[in-house]
């Protein structure tokens, strides 16, 4: 059996724009562009998987316009609209020692620097300041309770051990 490869969402297309069929699309990468190194999409709408080639692309405004291969009619380009952009962790850049994508994070268990279990990542929000890891219980958790705590290497995330699935906080359990 065939072993699927791990996934990441980079995107939603959002729109259409103009009526050659041409898309806009939200892009989750840093910087925005950074989705237009993609040219094997998979988009997911409604529950269906539909493999897409990015044929071309550019800065528009704030967001991304992008042309899909075999999409050159606006109607057609309309059906894509809240479609989730999806690429293979496999084609996804190294990242320099230390940094991780959000994809790595969540599912960690997340261990106080005393050894107390807070409960697992269950994933992550950007603020503007910082991204926020929410941090949801477990079975095996000190108690019941939901965190948000700040993703700050160094200050608050002292180690993040993705072989053994944890992720170590200095971070009060009272907060």
């Amino acid at each position: 059996m065939a072993q699927h490869s791990q996934e990441t969402v980079i995107g939603q297309i959002t729109s259409v724009f103009g009526v050659k069929g041409w898309l806009k699309v939200f892009s989750f990468t840093d910087p925005k562009e950074g989705i237009l190194n993609y040219r094997d999409w998979t988009l997911v709408h409604d529950g269906k998987r539909i493999p897409a080639k990015l044929e071309e692309g550019r800065r528009q405004g704030q967001g991304i316009v992008v042309r899909l291969k075999g999409i050159d009619d606006r109607e057609v380009a309309r059906s894509y609209c809240g479609a989730d952009v999806i690429v293979s962790t496999e084609e996804l850049p190294e990242l320099p020692e230390g940094e991780y994508y959000w994809h790595q994070l969540e599912g960690l268990d997340v261990f106080t620097v005393e050894d107390e279990c807070l409960g697992k990542v269950h994933h992550l929000i950007e603020t503007g300041s910082n991204d926020v890891l929410v941090v949801r219980a477990t079975d095996a958790s000190i108690d019941q309770r939901e965190r948000l705590i700040p993703y700050r290497p160094d200050q608050v995330v002292r180690s993040v051990d993705l072989a053994s699935s944890r992720l170590v906080v200095d971070w009060d359990p009272e907060f």
